[in-house]
């Protein structure tokens, strides 16, 4: 009898260690995938330039929003697209503007022509303002768009993309404002999360 059960236990050992390995390269592949997609830019002829949103102060776009609007108007002024939308609706009760009303008025400072812009104030998250953003589409017979966010945020908003039927190509932003780890570490941290739970919704 003993000797049944130490064979049963170092077999459950063994079993647990490559549970454990298998689940830390599952992980690991994931994460992989993540930089991936978002170090990789897709930029080409598009009908149109989607800025997803992100924080705003006031009138003033958060530094990791402000990367996302000069992207955008770099794309922009490239040629890639003649429209841009920009995403994003109001972030709290008291906000005087959108952040995409912050990110147009940022633009127009930069001289993009007003009806080069377009703009939703009702979306609060990534899915909403991609929904916004199609809803903005099918009114103007666009099809073809890029994405513009930050690279850890790429993954997520292309695979929402394509959930909602968008022809989509990822162009992240150069440069992060997610610049320390403990940022870079959180971020990461939240899109792998999202990537299991859009996988198991």
């Amino acid at each position: 009898m003993e000797a049944c059960m130490s064979r049963r236990r170092p077999s459950l050992l063994l079993w647990t260690w490559r549970l454990l390995v298998l689940l830390l390269a599952w992980l690991l592949g994931v994460i992989a995938w993540i930089f991936w997609v978002g170090e990789r830019d897709q930029a080409s002829n598009a009908d149109a330039i989607i800025v997803l949103g992100a924080a705003a102060y006031d009138a003033k776009p958060s530094p990791v929003f402000q990367e996302r609007i000069r992207h955008g108007l770099d794309l922009y002024r490239a040629g890639y697209a003649p429209l841009l939308i920009f995403t994003g609706g109001y972030g709290g009760s008291g906000a005087r503007f959108s952040e995409s009303q912050v990110a147009r008025r940022y633009a127009l400072r930069e001289g993009i022509p007003d009806d080069a812009i377009l703009i939703e104030t009702a979306s609060r998250n990534t899915e909403q303002n991609l929904v916004e953003a199609k809803r903005l589409m099918e009114q103007r017979g666009l099809h073809r768009v890029i994405i513009v966010s930050d690279p850890l945020h790429m993954a997520r908003a292309l695979r929402l993309s394509r959930g909602l039927g968008i022809e989509a190509l990822g162009s992240s932003t150069p440069s992060t404002r997610f610049r320390s780890f403990h940022t870079s570490w959180r971020f990461l941290l939240q899109e792998v999360y999202f990537f299991h739970r859009d996988l198991l919704a």
